[in-house]
């Protein structure tokens, strides 16, 4: 049977979804459009550029020449301030705004000059990336290892040479129908990355802005050569992870409403699946395995006001997504992982491969309970009942983001 997929954002814990598609391949699954959001929209570009889950296991399990897992990489120091970005920063304009009673103008100047020279220094970049570029990680990284992915030769040798194509370019040489959520916080709506939408982005930047954790990873600024989003100029624009919108849309892919399918196109595919991180879920028998080590890189997401902040994106997204999958519950798979963090990315091998483990379970116990009930799925006759409520919620997020006009 052939699915549209939809991954959930939910960072390391992502890794889960290899499990679930191992059980999807062994069922002789196929696929049709994919659909991400964050850690989502980083499995639903390998899904659509044809990386084998024999290949995505591989990129799981990949070190360092230390022995380091590659994803605690991306988790990296900002990368150096130029000299007209210093000059153009806010802190710098902060402290000018400050008087020092007392103090003379050139004496003031010259104590600006040196807590500017201090803030940019590899102990304080954190810090001043944090204020001037959104994020107090960069994920430089990242974009280098998702690059290699896509450009890495397939099984038989035969080059994929994808990393530095458009949207555009990417369903004509894929065929594949690729959709990645972003949050355009400057104009405060929801984006739906793909060929009809932004068609010369490159896919690259548009995982890397779907997958931009809110003040973990910096902001993504939208670039001239971009071009145009929906035909709106959006030049200078600041780009986030999607999930501070919506980090589980499937109603975008049930939905028929013309407003909805200009942008996702039209349903090929006999079923949509959702794939869901599911945290109330244990990924296995051995609890210890769920206990989390200590994690190094990751200070500022335990700081109670980024924990806060960070509470507060999730429970307005949640709220949302709740009512979704309640409502398309048929459509959903629901994938453990109680216990696992969404910055883990130094994810010991033990605890990823129960990881992957717990979701290859969870998507068989999904197809088993569907056998048993004598149904061969998610089908078009479900999705037709869902229809209307689909069309209803798609709209209404499109509409909340901003995104419809």
């Amino acid at each position: 049977m052939q699915y549209d997929l939809v991954f959930e954002g939910g960072g390391a814990k992502g890794m889960v979804f290899v499990g679930a598609l191992q059980e999807l391949e062994r069922r002789g699954h196929t696929f049709g459009r994919f659909l991400g959001t964050s850690a989502g929209a980083i499995m639903a570009t390998f899904a659509a550029a044809g990386l084998t889950v024999g290949e995505m296991v591989a990129a799981l399990n990949e070190k360092d020449d230390h022995g380091v897992p590659i994803f605690q990489q991306f988790l990296g120091e900002p990368r150096p301030f130029t000299r007209p970005e210093i000059d153009a920063s806010v802190t710098r304009q902060a402290l000018q705004a400050i008087d020092l009673p007392g103090v003379p103008g050139n004496v003031e100047a010259y104590i600006d000059r040196i807590v500017l020279y201090l803030m940019t220094r590899q102990e304080f970049a954190h810090v001043f990336s944090f204020v001037e570029r959104g994020g107090w990680f960069s994920a430089d990284a990242f974009v280098t290892w998702a690059r290699a992915k896509l450009d890495q030769a397939t099984p038989t040798g035969q080059a994929r040479d994808l990393s530095r194509q458009t949207f555009a370019e990417f369903n004509r040489s894929t065929g594949r129908e690729l959709s990645l959520v972003a949050a355009d916080t400057t104009a405060g709506r929801m984006l739906v990355l793909n060929h009809r939408t932004a068609p010369l982005v490159p896919v690259v930047w548009g995982m890397r802005m779907s997958m931009s954790l809110p003040l973990i990873w910096q902001e993504v600024i939208w670039q001239p050569e971009w071009g145009d989003y929906m035909g709106t100029p959006v030049v200078g624009h600041r780009i986030v992870d999607g999930g501070l919108l919506s980090n589980f849309p499937i109603e975008l892919f049930l939905s028929s409403d013309p407003h909805v399918t200009a942008l996702m196109g039209h349903r090929t595919s006999q079923g949509v699946l959702g794939l869901l991180i599911d945290e109330s879920l244990p990924v296995g028998n051995d609890e210890a395995r769920s206990v989390p080590p200590p994690s190094t890189g990751t200070e500022l997401v335990k700081l109670p006001p980024a924990a806060r902040i960070r509470g507060l994106i999730d429970t307005a997204t949640q709220a949302h997504d709740k009512l979704v999958i309640d409502a398309f519950e048929q459509f959903v798979c629901r994938l453990p992982a109680r216990g696992y963090g969404t910055t883990e990315f130094d994810m010991s091998d033990v605890r990823r491969e129960a990881l992957v483990a717990a979701g290859q379970r969870a998507a068989e116990a999904y197809f088993t309970q569907i056998e048993t009930e004598g149904m061969k799925g998610p089908d078009v006759f479900a999705m037709e009942r869902a229809l209307r409520r689909a069309d209803q919620s798609a709209v209404r997020i499109l509409q909340g983001a901003g995104t419809r006009e």
